[in-house]
């Protein structure tokens, strides 16, 4: 029996790092009216993986981010999800490896968002945080 005040060993960290890649929002069409209603089952399982090469894509719906849109629309008729590509490091790399591995994502996820049904709007920038 100890009375040390040394706290016991912890679980030991694997040393992998996730650092998110790029973040981005899309958005489309919610509530009601003939737009909306061409949204009524849209799901992005239809036009995102959930995998790009190592990278994982996750998504969940929200709330709106902002109150309008650049040229003064409001965005509380859209429906909005949240979209982060992440990838799993044994170390975190160079800055450089990073930038290109989100830009392989970038030039990977381009094409995908492109082909999702007229009326579905994205933005999509790089960000090299750890999460």
């Amino acid at each position: 029996m100890s009375n040390s005040d040394v706290p016991a060993a912890g679980p030991t960290s694997s040393g992998r790092t996730a650092v998110r890649l790029l973040q981005g929002y899309l958005w489309h069409p919610a509530g009601e009216g003939d737009d909306a209603a061409a949204f009524e089952d849209f799901d992005l399982e239809n036009y995102l993986p959930h995998e790009l090469g190592e990278a994982h894509v996750l998504w969940d719906k929200v709330n709106a981010p902002f109150a309008f849109f650049e040229n003064g629309e409001p965005t509380a008729s859209q429906a909005f999800y949240q979209f982060t590509v992440l990838q799993m490091y044994d170390a975190r790399p160079s800055a450089e490896h990073l930038n290109a591995d989100a830009l392989s994502a970038s030039q990977g996820l381009g094409p995908l968002l492109e082909a999702t049904p007229s009326g579905v709007g994205w933005q999509l920038w790089e960000d090299l945080r750890e999460l």
